[in-house]
């Protein structure tokens, strides 16, 4: 399932704002049988969304990533549509940092009819899809390889991205809290974006909507070091103001 339906995001909204909702409650709201919301709650567990409870349901562990696999397929338009408006904002023959998340490998995708760009990545996907074009440069970092989404993390990636001075540093994230805190689940992950944040001079941050009021345990930054925010609907009331304060770019991608 590649977007949630209008039911299911308001499901969302719902856990978001009270931690847990009852399924006959939500099936009075919405007019429907228990059992339809229940098709809908199982949906969303399954797509690693919310956790299962007696009666109802949870937000998922805010130590724990959903599968790779999952992420793939979740809010994928969303997706490529960000990543097509991140790319049409970044020019021929830029340097980039793209880490990792699968946001980030549509990024790449979109980033395919450009010219004699020099890319440095920790994603093994996005370097794998990137050598499609031969005008590119490619500079894959060095460290871990974790088996679970081909992602490059440790000291050694740290002391690699030390090294460079780039256009624009690219990441994408897990989760951004109702304060403007940017949250991720690996520090060792964080550890590296927080070095690409301090070496780009543009700093772009690709998260769509489902990201807002997400939870994770690891803190990387605040909304407010971020340069520009590419997101595919206008950020809920909440988060505008840590946007204008940090003087931060949202760009709504085109539906």
């Amino acid at each position: 399932m590649d977007d949630l339906t209008p039911r299911q995001e308001q499901i969302m909204e719902r856990v978001r704002a009270d931690g847990f909702v009852a399924i006959d409650q939500l099936a009075e709201a919405f007019d429907v049988t228990p059992q339809t919301i229940r098709r809908d709650i199982n949906q969303l567990c399954a797509l690693g969304l919310l956790r299962r409870h007696h009666g109802g349901a949870g937000l998922p562990s805010s130590v724990e990533n959903v599968a790779y696999r999952a992420r793939k397929v979740m809010q994928l338009e969303a997706k490529r549509r960000i990543a097509k408006a991140m790319a049409a904002e970044i020019p021929d023959r830029a340097s980039l940092v793209i880490t990792l998340g699968t946001t980030n490998e549509e990024i790449a995708q979109a980033l395919l009819r450009h010219e004699g760009l020099r890319i440095i990545t920790n994603n093994l996907n996005v370097a794998t899809i990137l050598t499609n074009n031969p005008t590119f440069e490619i500079i894959l970092a060095g460290g871990v390889v974790r088996p679970r989404d081909r992602g490059i993390t440790g000291e050694a990636t740290i002391d690699f991205m030390r090294q460079f001075r780039v256009d624009y540093g690219i990441t994408g994230i897990s989760g951004i809290d109702i304060d403007g805190t940017l949250l991720d689940f690996d520090y060792q992950e964080v550890r590296v974006v927080q070095t690409i944040m301090s070496q780009a001079r543009h700093f772009w941050l690709a998260a769509d909507h489902s990201k807002f009021g997400r939870s994770a345990m690891v803190e990387l930054g605040h909304l407010r070091q971020v340069d520009a925010l590419f997101t595919d609907r206008r950020p809920p009331e909440e988060w505008r103001a840590h946007l204008e304060e940090g003087g931060v770019r949202v760009v709504v991608a085109d539906a």
